[in-house]
């Protein structure tokens, strides 16, 4: 089987994920509930009333502009209602939960208010030492109402700090910060692991489920890999896992043994085991059984029969579908239909390609999966990598970093079939990262991407927080004076791309906050290790979530 490291617009267009192509179209409106009040927050009229004098313009319209624009806004706005809750982790969190973080939102950008209006009484005091008197009284006056603005923030800030003060409190003008600084708004999901609802894989020693996995690269391969572990457990089979000669090398990326420790029993075998013991009769199929029917049985052509067969295989029996599947369309599921289609008295069987199976959806995406076992995942990356993914975040990322996966190559027709498209404008792109970062403080963002390094450069330079440029990481060309990698050298893994891209999704899944491609099963697999893994934030969410790109081209 021939594979690249980048997806073709081809497979882009059969890999798209139903469950990410509704989205929504524009984001709530955080000014809706403001009132008004016959009052300016700085009385203007009053204070030009009094001074009919020269002004400096320039001067002027910079302090009014400002004052006018944050003040009116925050004073005669009720700061539980003015920012809607922006919390990601793909699913609504409770109310209550969205109400205390839209008042910690209020204290933040309250605090940003005063930033602002503490700077712009310096400026006003640089410009009033240079000008004339006339101009200098008015700017008394308008450092009068600033600093009335600043007061009035101040207890606005108290205020809504009342509930959240505890024993250690102390009222001087750092007391927000500190709450502030404590509360993490991207603080980890609760999994809910008591509710986990599975079922038991307690196979028959000489029943045999064969794996068949063909759509798309290794993200789609081994989500196909976990859903015939789930097929598997509901016959009562031990699973094959594919040769590499048909399929992907999986024991180089996944730990296969590990899933038997997990399940404290023999559960999968690989193909050479399954060779030995089938050794006295020649290794068979007995049935082929096709999850799928359309666009072609089991999504197998004649190619990948003949490749099977090459591998010692025989399979005299035509493929069977028990019902009609189109993959562009899949029927939703239940484990009673697949029992009652899928069993069989045969010792081995293949079913394929379960990729495109819409089954017990609430089942497979809970943490740890549908299946009862004593691990955090089954399917989890190999230890090299998992080591070697440790190591890297150490030598250049720490504790607390943000993780992107910025998906371009082939994404761009990709996106623009779907409505709305997901492929967004650098800038665009740049902005909405910005955001993420300033709700997570994190330091620096772990890039993976199959973007030109035009593409990145330019992320690079618009990506500011603060004023401050974000690191974008990549990990870096090989250097003997770095021991980062020295795993992956010594067991002669470092230049295969299966491992590079298992790599890249283990440091994503490790990370405080992600931000993932929409429409992509990278991004899918990686949250799904987080989901497991328990290192899933209430920040998480998809690139540009809830926005259309501000740009789009036209169709060929």
């Amino acid at each position: 089987m021939e594979r690249n490291s980048s997806d073709d617009e081809e497979e882009d267009h059969q890999h798209l994920i139903p469950q990410n192509d509704t989205r929504n179209r524009r984001r709530e409106d955080p000014l809706s509930s403001t009132t008004t009040s016959p009052r300016s927050a700085f009385q203007i009229e009053d204070i030009l009333s009094r001074r009919k004098i020269s002004l400096n313009k320039r001067y002027l319209l910079a302090a009014v502009s400002l004052t006018i624009s944050i003040g009116l806004v925050f004073l005669f706005t009720d700061p539980r209602q003015l920012f809607s809750a922006n919390i990601s982790n793909f699913k609504l969190d409770p109310l209550s939960n969205r109400v205390k973080e839209s008042e910690f939102r209020a204290l933040y950008l309250l605090r940003q208010q005063k930033l602002a209006l503490l700077s712009l009484w310096n400026v006003t005091l640089v410009n009033s030492n240079s000008s004339s008197l006339g101009s200098s009284v008015l700017f008394e006056d308008v450092k009068s109402a600033v600093s009335k603005q600043i007061s009035l923030n101040k207890e606005i800030q108290e205020v809504l700090l009342s509930p959240h003060k505890t024993g250690n409190y102390s009222g001087d003008g750092n007391g927000t910060d500190s709450v502030l600084s404590s509360y993490n708004r991207c603080r980890k999901v609760d999994q809910k692991l008591s509710d986990r609802k599975t079922v038991e894989w307690k196979p028959r020693s000489d029943k045999f489920l064969f794996a068949i996995c063909l759509s798309g690269q290794m993200s789609n391969h081994l989500i196909c890999l976990e859903k015939h572990m789930f097929f598997a457990a509901l016959l009562d089979r031990v699973l094959v896992i594919p040769s590499s000669k048909f399929d992907y090398q999986y024991d180089r990326v996944i730990d296969i043994d590990r899933i038997n420790t997990c399940l404290e029993r023999n559960v999968v075998v690989f193909f050479d085991q399954f060779k030995e013991k089938a050794k006295k009769n020649r290794p068979r199929i007995d049935r082929f059984i096709c999850y799928v029917s359309k666009p072609q049985l089991c999504y197998v052509d004649d190619e990948h029969i003949k490749k099977l067969k090459s591998l010692g295989i025989s399979i005299d029996v035509k493929l069977e579908a028990p019902w009609s599947e189109d993959i562009k369309k899949p029927s939703k599921r239940t484990v009673e239909e697949v029992q009652r289609s899928f069993k069989s008295d045969d010792d081995v069987i293949a079913i394929g390609d379960v990729f495109y199976a819409d089954m017990e959806q609430d089942w497979v995406m809970q943490p740890g999966g549908p299946i009862n076992h004593k691990c955090k995942t089954l399917i989890e990356p190999s230890k090299l990598i998992l080591l070697t993914a440790q190591r890297f975040i150490q030598t250049f990322l720490g504790k607390n970093f943000i993780a992107l996966h910025f998906r371009r190559h082939g994404f761009l027709k990709f996106c623009n079939a779907k409505s709305p498209s997901c492929f967004y404008p650098i800038p665009q792109a740049a902005e909405c990262i910005a955001r993420i970062v300033e709700r997570s403080n994190g330091a620096v963002i772990y890039l993976s991407t199959d973007a030109a390094e035009s593409e990145t450069s330019l992320l690079q330079s618009l990506v500011v927080v603060d004023g401050k440029i974000v690191p974008l990481v990549k990990r870096p060309p090989r250097n003997s004076a770095e021991k980062w990698d020295a795993l992956l050298y010594r067991h002669g893994i470092e230049d295969d791309s299966q491992v590079d891209a298992m790599l890249d999704k283990t440091i994503c899944a490790m990370s405080s906050v992600f931000i993932g491609a929409s429409g992509s099963t990278f991004t899918e697999d990686i949250l799904r290790l987080r989901k497991d893994w328990g290192t899933s934030s209430m920040c998480d969410e998809y690139l540009c979530r809830g926005e259309e790109p501000n740009f789009i081209a036209e169709d060929e």
